[in-house]
């Protein structure tokens, strides 16, 4: 059975939205360790639609040459949770309709390997109050933005977590890998 292990990157006051921010701190070795270790153990990625239009044109044309991690992301299938999208243009994507907590329960059933989710904070944010995220990688910036969209908004419901690593790095992120409790 798999899991579900999503990946954000996040300023200090939790926001998530368009993490373009993150680029003048630079991609810390580190930060690509983590991931690559979250990525090694997944057999698909679960989008929603959003995060797989802005997904498929930055990564559709990437090879390993241009970035290493292009051959996942490309090769690897992809689950998008959309009930809007049109059939999906990126190969290697199947579209799962609407957001259905039963659907990707079955999902983690089918597959061996897990499921990586980056970004998509509306599909997180209802997997997490359904109780499908087994881990939360978050990726802490050292600056706040004051608005935008954050991956725990004003009125969702609370959550509790257990620390399963944390590790400071030397340009000021911080990675933090949750999993939730109950």
């Amino acid at each position: 059975m798999a899991e579900i292990h999503v990946h954000e990157f996040m300023t200090a006051d939790g926001v998530i939205e368009n993490p373009v921010w993150s680029f003048e701190y630079g991609f810390h070795p580190k930060v690509g360790e983590a991931i690559g270790a979250v990525t090694a153990r997944s057999s698909g990625i679960l989008l929603g639609r959003v995060t797989y239009e802005m997904f498929e044109p930055a990564w559709s044309t990437r090879t390993a040459e241009d970035d290493p991690g292009a051959p996942f992301f490309n090769d690897t299938t992809k689950y998008v949770v959309s009930g809007t999208l049109g059939e999906p243009t990126w190969r290697n994507s199947e579209l799962l309709g609407a957001y259905d907590p039963e659907r990707i329960r079955r999902l983690k059933q089918e597959l061996d390997g897990d499921l990586y989710v980056s970004g998509s904070a509306q599909l997180v944010r209802g997997m997490l109050a359904d109780g499908l995220v087994d881990g939360l990688h978050l990726f802490v910036y050292p600056l706040t933005l004051g608005t935008g969209v954050r991956l725990f908004p004003d009125g969702d419901p609370s959550h509790k977590l257990a620390l399963e690593r944390g590790e400071a790095f030397d340009n000021g992120v911080v990675y933090l890998h949750y999993r939730p409790l109950g």
